[in-house]
C-alpha cells in the first residue's frame, strides 16, 4: 500500500504555490507510506542548460568542492544548490552524459536522482512531513508535480527504494501495485541501454515509458503500451517536461481519484488528498477508468 499525489497547473499564478499544495497532498498520505517519500517538481528551465539533482549520505564530504572539480573536468561551468542530502548541479545540457560518467569516478557514493531541464527531485527515507521539511519543499514554485509516499512490500527501506523513479531527461514515474514480470523486461530493457540501477519494480515501469518514448511513441501512447506490455496490477502517474499522464491496470485495484477545474489537474490515491486544493468544491472529480490512459500537455 502506497499514496500517489500528482498536480498540473493550468494557471500561472498557481505556480508559487506548487511545492506548498503538493506537500500537503503527500503529507495526507502518509498512513499510505510511512517508510519513505519523494517528490518530483518541475520548474523553470534556462536554455541550453540542464540540472543533475544527486542524492549522497555523506553530502558535507561529496558536495564541498563537488561544482569546481566536475566543472574542471569537464571545461566547462558547473553551480551547485544544495537542499540537506541532495544537490542540484546546473551545467551545459550537452554535457549530461559526460558529467554522469564523470561523476562516477569524482563522486562514486553519489546517486543521480534525475536529470533534464525542468525537473528535480527529492527522496529519502522517513515520514513524508519529515521528508518535506528536509527539503523544504513547500517553498518550491514549478508548473507540475507528483509524490509519493511509501510502504515496502517488496524492498528493504533505502533511499534507493523510494519513489519517483527517474530513467530519462525529464522523465519520471510514481507507482502504487506489483508488477509481475518485471524481471524480463528489467534484462530487456538493459539490453537496450536503459539505465537501470535498482531491484525495485517501479524503476523498470519507468525505464519501459522512456524506452517507448525513445523510440517515437507519445507520453499517452507509450501509457497504452504499458496496458499491453506490464504484467500485474498498478496505477502509474508520470510526469515528462510538459506532460502529466495517468493509467491503471484493467482490473484497476489500487485506489485512485481525480480532480480538474480550471486551475489544475489533480491526482490522489484518496479523495482526502485533493480536498484542502483551491476550488476543490467545484471541480470535476471522478476515478479513473481501468485501462484508460488520461494525459494532459503543457
Amino acid at each position: 500500500m502506497c499514496g500517489i499525489v500528482g498536480l498540473f497547473l493550468k494557471d500561472k499564478s498557481l505556480e508559487p504555490q506548487l511545492g506548498a499544495l503538493l506537500t500537503d497532498m503527500l503529507v495526507t498520505m502518509t498512513d499510505r507510506g510511512p517508510d519513505s517519500a519523494g517528490i518530483a517538481i518541475y520548474g523553470d528551465s534556462a536554455s541550453e542548460k540542464a540540472k543533475l539533482t544527486v542524492q549522497s549520505d555523506h553530502p558535507g564530504a561529496d558536495f564541498d568542492t563537488l561544482a569546481q572539480d566536475l566543472g574542471n573536468t569537464l571545461g566547462a561551468k558547473v553551480s551547485l544548490r544544495r537542499k540537506d542530502t541532495h544537490a542540484v548541479l546546473e551545467l551545459p545540457a550537452s554535457k549530461v552524459d559526460e558529467a554522469r560518467d564523470a561523476l562516477a569516478v569524482l563522486r562514486p557514493g553519489l546517486r543521480v536522482m534525475s536529470d533534464g531541464a525542468a525537473i528535480e527531485i527529492y527522496k529519502e527515507v522517513g515520514l513524508p512531513r519529515d521528508v518535506a521539511r528536509r527539503f523544504d519543499l513547500a517553498a518550491m514554485g514549478g508548473t507540475h508535480g507528483i509524490g509519493h509516499t511509501r510502504m515496502a512490500t517488496e524492498s528493504a527501506v533505502t533511499t534507493d527504494g523510494a519513489h519517483p523513479y527517474s530513467t530519462g531527461a525529464d522523465q519520471c514515474l510514481v507507482h502504487n501495485g506489483s508488477l509481475s514480470n518485471h524481471n524480463n523486461w528489467r534484462r530487456r530493457l538493459k539490453r537496450e541501454g536503459l539505465r537501470i540501477e535498482s531491484e525495485n519494480d517501479t524503476e523498470v515501469g519507468a525505464a519501459y515509458l522512456t524506452w517507448k518514448m525513445q523510440n517515437g511513441a507519445s507520453l499517452g501512447e507509450a501509457l497504452e503500451g504499458a496496458l499491453d506490455d506490464l504484467d500485474g496490477f498498478f496505477t502509474f502517474v508520470v510526469g515528462t517536461r510538459d506532460g502529466f499522464g495517468v493509467v491503471r491496470d484493467p482490473i484497476a485495484c489500487k485506489p485512485a481519484v481525480m480532480a480538474e477545474t480550471d486551475q489544475y489537474v489533480a491526482f490522489g490515491s484518496e479523495y482526502r488528498a485533493l480536498v484542502n486544493l483551491p476550488g476543490i468544491e467545484g471541480a470535476r472529480v471522478w476515478e479513473p477508468e481501468p485501462a484508460t490512459v488520461y494525459f494532459w500537455k503543457h
